[in-house]
């Protein structure tokens, strides 16, 4: 009785640490979520998929992108080899070096992932629920057997709370550039560049050798534009780290800078800021009443919007 009551205990623990785990907000989740949000979509109009699913179990298998799985065979899924006939990867995973599916791109990753539940016949009842059931689909997969892990049902359910990724299972449209990127995975052997999301644009920081065309090329735009959305020349040279937007910037800050200011730190200049906030940088310029020839002061006070 006294084993039974311990092994009890260390179970509550257990579940109490995992539920903790899920109730804080982890900043690579949200980069996860950023990145493949669209394709998610992108797959529930097609499949019938919530896409709020597909983002909480790609970030739960995948350990948002980073597992070896994903990392070095493109599976964001955690799916087993079983009849495929693909490109393969092994790992240890409920036994020694089992064997699991490769993929050329996280597209191909999220369309067999969509395929598989959608012509498995354990999967079947599944797709009677609505995709706006996203715990029925939580508890249908767990019943169905996806995983083994006891609460595999109440970690997406968690996560998709925290990141309100519910959000999505109603929507109608996608973002296709984001879509369309992740049918790459590597660009000149070199890995793709993460793209982010702030102020109603796209943005990357740019790498050590990094030039308007060579970034261009990868994102499948003009660099001609590139260079033009962030006010620059089409040659420039670009600094590793440095921000690129990838559509043409907004006129005002985020909406939570309504009452904010930026003071000016030492090396700082206004068109570092409006790089920083994805800002125009004329339009910088005309929301502080400064003529284009103003040379900023440290700790000078700047209106954001």
């Amino acid at each position: 009785m006294k084993s039974r009551n311990a092994l009890f205990t260390a179970l509550c623990l257990l579940w109490s640490a995992s539920t903790v785990a899920q109730s804080t907000w982890n900043a690579r989740y949200q980069q996860y979520i950023d990145q493949y949000r669209d394709i998610a979509i992108e797959q529930m109009l097609k499949w019938k998929i919530p896409a709020s699913i597909t983002l909480a179990q790609g970030i739960l298998e995948s350990g948002a992108g980073l597992s070896e799985l994903a990392v070095r065979g493109n599976n964001h899924f955690g799916i087993k080899c079983h009849t495929w006939r693909g490109a393969t990867i092994y790992q240890d995973d409920d036994e020694r070096g089992e064997c699991f599916r490769a993929y050329k791109s996280a597209f191909d990753s999220y369309e067999d992932h969509s395929r598989f539940l959608a012509t498995g016949q354990r999967y079947r009842s599944l797709f009677s629920l609505r995709t706006t059931d996203y715990v029925g689909w939580a508890r249908g997969l767990k019943a169905a057997g996806y995983a083994t892990n006891p609460q595999y049902a109440q970690r997406l359910i968690d996560i998709i709370q925290l990141y309100k990724l519910y959000q999505y299972d109603n929507a109608k449209t996608y973002d296709r550039f984001m879509t369309n990127r992740t049918k790459d995975s590597r660009h000149d052997g070199q890995p793709l560049h993460l793209i982010k999301i702030y102020n109603k644009n796209y943005y990357l920081y740019a790498r050590r050798g990094d030039t308007f065309r060579s970034i261009g090329e990868e994102i499948g735009i003009s660099y001609r534009k590139i260079a033009r959305y962030n006010e620059r020349g089409k040659k420039d040279p670009l600094e590793e780290g440095e921000i690129i937007w990838l559509k043409k910037k907004q006129k005002k800050a985020p909406k939570e800078y309504k009452n904010r200011h930026h003071f000016v730190r030492a090396g700082e200049s206004m068109y570092s800021i409006a790089q920083k906030y994805g800002i125009r940088l004329e339009s910088l310029y005309k929301m502080n009443y400064l003529p284009p020839d103003y040379i900023l002061r440290i700790g000078d006070e700047l209106r954001l919007r």
